[in-house]
């Protein structure tokens, strides 16, 4: 064939198809940019105007979803999670976009939670009113219809979406080519019941009384769906019954609901022959709402699972007696983490020191333990109190503050430039204090337990996990037994050494080798530094933690400058001084700025992050999951993350068994992490939990080990 003939032949094709596509779009609507396609949805504008666009006549616009099987978007009110589709319209002078007229929606159970959407296909319309203001350009009569839409699609996981669209509506004709979608979303509106509902508030119960509904509905169990978001139980149980034609329903409220209306539209919804009917009403609103729980108290932890186990009662000795004693032997075995050593490193330079004096070192040792047990119970009530003034914390709370760990950061990098010999305390304060601080050795004590207590709060050691669950739900003065009793343990191996004189016999006389000793113990100082830096990154991203490091080389440039001597110092220090103020002012704030989320690092394909309702999401599956309760300045977590979390055999059995693997950063504070951890009876990191359908969660040990992980997938049932 002539190649010449051949490509005339598929121009005229082509223009044959544009010709019939252009003469289709001036019998109804010329498409721009009217649909757009994910993997998980098709997103389309549609149009309906069967009489054209002219003042008083009906026009039609709206978003078509269809989704791909078992996703779905959702209803105005969403439920316990997701978020409705939103549709922002641009339109021309003298036409108006009215609601989006919702569709009767389906109740989507996942776990403990309950949502409302809709699946396969829905279109959800909006009226637009034509007034006479409109008018449309003489040449080309048309009408420009510009959407900016936003949904969320959710399976197990959510992909928030959104698509720019457009149509051009002819102003001469008909645009009825949809005739039917519409058709059939207006018979899935819920139909206007003009009656007298009513809700009266009975304790922490909607009582619901919806009169005057068709007889086709009498007798049958219906859906119950509030317009109003955030005020019920979406999940939970409720009663509904018939009185003749008198429907009454029990629905509890929530106890965080985020409102207390007067007046609540709500949809009724039933299947009549095969075919989805539903009834909208405004029922008016009598009696007393209950007050709205605290995040983070009993009563909205209730709320979250009905998992949550029941507080011990404060009249059993034996439960008390056996926390008590595991907080004791938790707080020993404290002394053995990695996040204390840098204080134990303090008291080895200072138990060697006096080591040959008796009388200083068990004053020493008593006033090290008073700062430890004090600590510990003054961080306690801290945390108490906050708790019950609503915040969501846990054991750890002050290092998910940047603020304190840039402190605490600033503290180690002081310690550590005085234990290598850049200078003397006595250099730097006045003399007064520095002869009060001779006077006083057991001052210095007491700070290092409260310095030992700060920086150790952060790790769980074995035992220690029950125990603090445990105080959250004791009586206030039993709670801070508790926490003494953990003092208690961490300062008992230093006070038993400080009290015996075999040990002290055993140690070599003081002489020069303490000096390359303590030189020797800055490296623990700065490692902690190095430590913390990586931290505040962690919460403040990369632009936090440069900030930190420039602002420890000033705080370091201002103490050389206070030690030097001569005539130069006080020149040297007061640009020092003003240096460190001069980046203090620059860029201290990215110090504390929270993480951009386009910052926050995505989780790896084998570890998804932790969400509220996700874990039940995965058991709706039948699919076990493992839940890794973790934190950047948690020692012991990143410990067992590169360890027994990295390790190929665990791996491959947590594989081989088709686990599910979610990972809970509790590195910032995060009030749904929080009540996680309550519900297992935990109040601090980390915390590692498999969970399987029809069994209680089984919690392992704080440090794990490949066999303990290895045991727990060996009872899961396939």
């Amino acid at each position: 064939m002539n190649p010449l003939k051949h490509f005339s032949r598929l121009l005229y094709i082509i223009f044959l198809i544009a010709s019939c596509a252009i003469s289709t779009g001036a019998r109804g609507q010329i498409g721009l940019k009217n649909t757009v396609v994910t993997e998980q949805i098709k997103a389309e504008l549609m149009a309906h105007a069967p009489n054209g666009i002219t003042p008083g006549e009906p026009v039609w616009v709206g978003l078509q979803l269809i989704h791909q099987p078992e996703w779905h978007t959702y209803w105005k009110n969403s439920g316990d999670s997701g978020q409705p589709t939103t549709l922002s319209w641009t339109l021309p002078p003298g036409v108006l976009a009215g609601d989006i007229a919702w569709p009767v929606p389906q109740k989507l159970p996942i776990g403990n939670l309950a949502n409302y959407g809709y699946a396969n296909t829905v279109l959800l319309p909006v009226p637009l009113t034509i007034t006479p203001d409109f008018k449309p350009n003489a040449l080309n009569p048309e009408l420009l219809v510009k959407l900016q839409a936003s949904w969320l699609v959710c399976k197990l996981e959510c992909v928030p979406q959104d698509g720019e669209f457009e149509l051009r509506l002819p102003v001469k004709g008909s645009t009825a080519g949809n005739g039917m979608a519409f058709e059939t979303a207006f018979k899935a509106l819920p139909s206007p019941l003009n009656v007298g509902s009513h809700i009266t508030l009975d304790g922490h119960t909607l009582q619901i009384s919806v009169p005057g509904l068709p007889a086709s509905l009498q007798g049958q169990t219906l859906d119950f769906f509030p317009e109003t978001p955030e005020v019920i139980e979406t999940a939970a149980q409720w009663t509904q019954r018939w009185q003749g034609a008198l429907w009454t329903a029990q629905v509890p409220i929530s106890p965080q609901r985020s409102s207390s209306p007067t007046e609540m539209p709500l949809v009724l919804a039933a299947t009549v022959q095969g075919a989805r009917v539903g009834f909208a009403s405004t029922a008016q609103v009598s009696g007393s709402w209950p007050p709205v729980a605290a995040p983070g108290s009993t009563q909205a932890a209730v709320s979250l699972s009905n998992t949550l186990p029941a507080p011990p009662p404060a009249n059993l000795p034996t439960t008390l007696w056996l926390a008590l004693l595991g907080a004791l032997v938790g707080g020993m075995i404290l002394n053995l983490m990695p996040c204390v050593f840098p204080v134990l490193a303090i008291k080895v330079v200072g138990f060697t020191l006096h080591a040959h004096d008796p009388q200083r070192q068990r004053l020493g040792g008593l006033a090290y333990s008073a700062g430890v047990v004090l600590s510990f119970v003054a961080l306690g009530a801290l945390m108490l109190a906050l708790r019950s003034a609503g915040e969501q914390l846990g054991w750890g709370f002050q290092l998910q503050s940047p603020l304190v760990v840039a402190g605490l950061a600033a503290l180690f990098t002081v310690i550590g430039l005085n234990l290598a010999g850049l200078f003397e305390f006595g250099q730097l304060v006045p003399s007064g204090l520095a002869t009060l601080e001779a006077k006083n050795p057991t001052l210095d004590a007491f700070l290092s337990g409260v310095l030992a207590v700060l920086i150790a709060s952060p790790c769980t050691a074995p035992f220690m996990g029950a125990s603090l669950g445990l105080a959250l739900a004791l009586p206030a003065a039993q709670a801070l037994l508790i926490f003494a009793s953990i003092g208690v343990g961490m300062a008992l191996p230093y006070l038993a050494a400080s009290w015996s004189p075999a040990l002290a016999a055993m140690l070599p006389r003081p002489g020069a080798w303490m000096n390359t000793f303590r030189h020797l113990m800055a490296f623990p100082m700065f490692a902690t530094v190095v430590w913390l830096v990586w931290v505040l990154g962690q919460q403040t991203g990369i632009d936090g933690a440069a900030a930190l490091l420039a602002l420890l080389l000033g705080l370091s440039l201002v103490i050389w400058a206070l030690g030097l001597k001569g005539r130069s110092k006080g020149l040297i220090a007061i640009f020092s001084i003003a240096a460190l103020a001069l980046l203090t002012s620059a860029i201290g704030q990215n110090v504390i700025k929270p993480l951009e989320p386009a910052q926050t690092s995505a989780s790896t394909a084998l570890w998804q992050p932790w969400a509220p309702g996700k874990v039940d999401e995965l058991l709706a599956q039948g699919r076990p999951v493992f839940v890794d309760f973790t934190a950047a300045w948690c020692v012991t977590c990143q410990y067992n993350k590169k360890t027994t979390l990295a390790d190929a055999q665990v791996l491959a059995d947590f594989a081989a068994k088709k686990v599910s693997l979610l990972r809970a950063d509790w590195t910032r504070r995060d009030p749904a992490i929080t009540a996680a951890l309550a519900r297992l009876g935990r109040n601090g990191v980390p915390v590692y939990v498999l969970y399987q359908t029809g069994r209680a969660p089984v919690v392992l040990s704080e440090i794990l080990s490949p066999a303990e992980v290895h045991a727990a997938l060996a009872g899961l049932t396939l």
